[in-house]
């Protein structure tokens, strides 16, 4: 299985004048590779996608290839409201040799469980390139049903599916319908080991851009029937994988990562510094942990 294990929805450093800060970008990546994260997931909603150019989600995905030197897969975001545009940005991302494209569901439109099904075959047939479909109904406003998925997995290139829709019986029906080979990946931290427990392969994670050798352990030992020692990790970091999401994400991740020292801490619009008050609940979780910097991030 291509993408299975721990891999992180990874966010987008900018710079102070809102620019890519592309050397920040490099060292990320080669700090998840160097702390053992089994695959890498650049240009998904937590990288701020859609506040991305055409020039800078291409640039963001080759840069991540680049670093990635086939070491570990890169699974580059592409999805959206527009079915022909979709299409045209995973066969520019297969061009450049990513290993497949994460694809969120369109948002706003809503369409039906026939018209996913179609958004979905269309980008198969056309990219030709080993396809995840992202559900996360909170954000979207769609779900992927059940059976869908399971009409989906039957189609060449659609190979998985990032569950983010928060509700177990969901995931267990989704694990029960689909094949054994289709890839069914997590889409919230907090809840990796039940979907693990239920028969799913691992998470697309935003935590691990703060704790990678953490998280990619706590996947490894869950997949490994390990439950007691995952169940531990959990017990240790539930606190930044909650804190992680007390404003719209990736806000919280990246006041976090800017508190280690990683990134600069800026965002662009509509997304904002976290208020003083959160960022003080961030700050005391990163503390807390050991992972402070000892550098302030300055809400705006």
């Amino acid at each position: 299985m291509l993408f299975q294990g721990c891999g992180t929805a990874m966010v987008t450093p900018f710079r102070k004048d809102g620019s890519l800060d592309e050397q920040t970008l490099r060292s990320l990546v080669k700090r998840q590779i160097e702390e053992g994260i089994n695959f890498l997931v650049p240009c998904g909603t937590s990288g701020e996608s859609p506040t991305l150019t055409h020039k800078e989600h291409l640039r963001v995905v080759e840069i991540t290839l680049d670093e990635a030197k086939g070491r570990v897969p890169v699974l580059a975001g592409a999805g959206g409201y527009n079915t022909a545009e979709v299409i045209e940005l995973a066969k520019e991302i297969k061009a450049m040799g990513a290993d497949g494209i994460l694809s969120v569901t369109p948002y706003y439109n809503k369409p039906t469980q026939e018209g996913l099904y179609q958004h979905y075959k269309a980008i198969a047939s056309a990219a030709k390139l080993p396809s995840i479909v992202y559900s996360v109904q909170g954000r979207t406003g769609v779900n992927v049903e059940p059976a869908t998925l399971k009409r989906l997995s039957e189609i060449d290139y659609v190979i998985g599916v990032k569950e983010a829709s928060g509700n177990i019986s969901q995931m267990a029906q989704v694990v029960h319908q689909v094949p054994p080979g289709f890839a069914v990946l997590c889409g919230d931290d907090s809840i990796a080991i039940p979907l693990i427990a239920l028969g799913g392969h691992g998470v697309v994670s935003v935590v691990s851009n703060e704790i990678p050798r953490e998280f990619t352990r706590l996947t490894g030992r869950a997949l490994a029937n390990d439950f007691a020692a995952a169940r531990e990790l959990q017990r240790q970091y539930l606190p930044l994988m909650e804190v992680n999401f007390v404003e719209s994400n990736p806000i919280p991740v990246k006041a976090a990562m800017a508190l280690m020292g990683l990134l600069e801490p800026v965002w662009r619009l509509p997304l904002c510094p976290p208020s003083s008050a959160n960022l003080a609940k961030i700050e005391k979780v990163v503390e807390t942990l050991g992972l402070l910097a000892g550098r302030s991030v300055h809400a705006g």
